[in-house]
């Protein structure tokens, strides 16, 4: 592989939403471009776009295909990495296809189980068109050997690793009086939605206070069903490093994540973690010392009161984006086809 790379970077989920995806790609780009690589993303914001059903605040640009042809004719990449099975996504899939250009693509999120909880769409549906979809790629890239064995038992093939990292200057431990509230402060920080079950955290009966960081379609129903909880809304950067490096606890409900990359952000800041045993905690909280995992997730939260913040913070400084970078790289496929056929 050459040291210098012009990479197509295909995606369905960008700003202005929040998301693991997002936050993935986000830090991916920039760490490939400080490794001297070019990064072009083709995004919905580049194209029309027509609200998700049970998803309004992400875009679907259907039939984008005719803009997005010139916009990869005139960039002419060395490789193309397809990020999601969006509109976009197949569009640019499509293209390869037509073309004979080699093409990648990860799988980051159980979107059939997402639409299944939102909308009720049946997820034998969405699972065989997502089968479909990476069907032809040349490597499909996953976050966890947890996910790469379930998805090797549905079929696919070609599956490679590619891990994530977190920004260990930005999340780092901080003044814990940020917060005043009660003692210990159990948080969960993301999307707050119905996949993110975070409900179920907010259900234990915990001493201290109890704070849920983000925001989503459930944040107003939960705010006005648990008036205990703090409700800070939607933060970013520093503001949402100070709330996180503030909590005693990092409390994670979800069962249907592949990573969590909030998960690494928390154990940055010197904050322990609890979680379900399930694929995503599983991979990520691999040493006991740094996290508890439980099917009882009171057990969890409250196990986590003993753990040393000291060893949180040194086992996330092991993983790093650039790293990530480094290994989304080398799983590329390079395009061998002269320019002139573009």
């Amino acid at each position: 592989m050459r040291d210098s790379l012009r990479i197509a970077l295909i995606t369905d989920a960008w700003h202005p939403q929040i998301n693991g995806v997002v936050t993935t790609l986000t830090n991916t780009r920039q760490a490939l471009e400080r490794l001297g690589h070019t990064v072009e993303l083709l995004h919905p914001g580049l194209f029309r776009t027509w609200p998700c059903p049970g998803y309004p605040d992400v875009g679907l640009a259907f039939l984008c295909g005719p803009n997005l042809r010139p916009l990869l004719k005139s960039f002419k990449p060395d490789a193309i990495h397809i990020a999601t099975e969006g509109a976009v996504g197949y569009a640019a899939r499509r293209y390869c296809r037509h073309k004979g250009f080699p093409f990648t693509t990860s799988y980051h999120s159980r979107f059939p189980e997402y639409l299944n909880l939102r909308i009720g769409f049946p997820i034998t549906v969405s699972r065989t068109y997502i089968r479909w979809f990476h069907r032809r790629s040349h490597r499909v890239m996953v976050a966890t050997s947890s996910l790469e064995k379930e998805l090797g038992n549905r079929g696919y093939s070609n599956l490679t690793r590619w891990s994530r990292g977190v920004d260990t200057l930005l999340f780092r431990p901080r003044d814990k009086g940020f917060l005043r509230d009660p003692r210990p402060i159990f948080m969960y920080a993301g999307r707050v939605a119905i996949e993110k079950n975070v409900e179920e955290f907010l259900r234990l009966d915990l001493p201290g206070t109890k704070y849920v960081v983000g925001d989503g379609p459930q944040r107003e129903s939960l705010k006005q069903q648990y008036p205990a909880v703090r409700f800070p809304g939607y933060r970013q950067g520093i503001e949402l490093s100070r709330y996180m490096a503030a909590a005693d606890a990092f409390v994670f409900p979800s069962r249907t994540d592949t990573f969590g990359l909030v998960l690494l952000e928390a154990l940055a800041c010197g904050v322990p973690v609890a979680a379900y045993p399930v694929a995503g905690p599983l991979d990520v909280i691999q040493d006991p010392k740094v996290g508890t995992l439980d099917q009882n997730l009171m057990r969890a939260a409250l196990g986590c009161l003993s753990l040393d913040p000291r060893n949180c913070r040194k086992y996330a400084i092991s993983h790093s984006w650039e790293y990530s970078a480094r290994q989304f790289a080398s799983n590329l496929t390079m395009i061998t086809t002269p320019s002139i056929f573009w």
